[in-house]
């Protein structure tokens, strides 16, 4: 994992001494005393770059405060990382898991550090004089994603990563579930009309395969020199197994009002059609499934910020958001 980094933001730091001394117990490291920069892009995990005299490694824990059920499972993430790489040359490799809570305040995990860009809201300097880099960028992402949707999951060890059966109908619950813990009072009432409406017309999935369920372009690492191939995936704290057709629409909605000019969507519905031979004919219910989602997420980002948990700025803002988002996909559902 790489990008950005920063000094560690006031209220993330954490008990450096601990950490180190458990890394060393764990993990060959060199000499010399670990220098501890964070990462910029994430909001809600706080993830560190741990550097001991050159070598570098990744550290990444939940955020504080309470959290929703089965929200920022660090564990999960251990275990699709030290199983996937093997097979999936993007996701990298999980280097140790410590669920003693006492060594930092949480669980955490060890993952490789790997070189690169990341693309959040505009082109990196390096990448700019691609031709057409934004949307080549977009088409490697559709590609990466059929790549994972296509693997194996008993050559990944990952058959036991969830429960295929029932999982349109969990998503819808369980984020139903996370809006009511997340919801302030004045909440628009938007979001439990269009939970009734998903739950009433619930598809049945084509196949199975891992879903990462935040695959998204600032979630990839690209090398400077080669806007057509992601050499990195991260964030996988949420994956499971279930229909893939989730992961689509989660990414046509975060592509929605991005900086960076991506592939149509068009272009990358039909760049997924091609390669993975899905009927996306019913693409619409997952696309309302998926505004409806990046609302309770917001709500609970903004929530955070409210009671002090983060230490984040960005969180600020988002509060206003949440019923323009509901709105959407309140509008997604009725145009199907």
């Amino acid at each position: 994992m790489s990008g950005a980094t920063e000094p560690v933001r006031s209220g993330d730091e954490l008990d450096w001494d601990a950490l180190e001394s458990h890394l060393r117990a764990h993990l060959d490291l060199p000499a010399g005393r670990p220098e501890v920069r964070q990462f910029t892009a994430g909001r809600a995990n706080l993830t560190y770059l741990v550097d001991v005299d050159g070598f570098r490694i990744v550290v990444r824990r939940p955020p504080r405060g309470a959290l929703a059920p089965g929200a920022h499972d660090i564990a999960r993430e251990y275990k699709v990382l030290s199983r996937l790489w093997a097979v999936y040359p993007p996701a990298p490799r999980a280097l140790h898991f410590c669920a003693d809570a006492s060594v930092i305040g949480a669980p955490f995990i060890v993952i490789e550090h790997r070189a690169g860009e990341i693309v959040r809201d505009h082109i990196p300097p390096s990448m700019t004089h691609h031709p057409e880099v934004g949307r080549r960028l977009s088409l490697a992402l559709i590609d990466t994603m059929t790549t994972l949707h296509a693997v194996d999951v008993d050559d990944a060890g990952l058959n036991d990563l969830g429960r295929p059966q029932g999982y349109a109908e969990r998503q819808v619950s369980g984020w139903l579930d996370r809006w009511r813990r997340a919801a302030p009072d004045d909440g628009p009432a938007a979001m439990e009309v269009v939970a009734i409406e998903l739950a009433e017309s619930l598809p049945a999935p084509q196949r199975v395969s891992i879903v990462h369920n935040d695959l998204k372009l600032d979630n990839c690492q690209f090398q400077a020199d080669d806007p057509d191939t992601v050499s990195s995936v991260f964030d996988w704290d949420m994956a499971t197994l279930g229909d893939p057709l989730f992961d689509l629409a989660n990414l046509l909605v975060a592509t929605q009002g991005s900086a960076v000019q991506t592939a149509s969507p068009e272009e990358v519905i039909a760049r997924y059609a091609e390669q993975s031979g899905a009927d996306l004919s019913g693409l619409a219910w997952y696309e309302a499934f998926a505004r409806w989602r990046s609302a309770v997420v917001v709500q609970q980002l903004y929530n955070r910020h409210v009671r002090g948990d983060s230490s984040d700025d960005r969180l600020a803002a988002l509060g206003a958001l949440v019923p323009a988002i509901a709105a959407d996909a309140r509008r997604a559902l009725d145009d199907r």
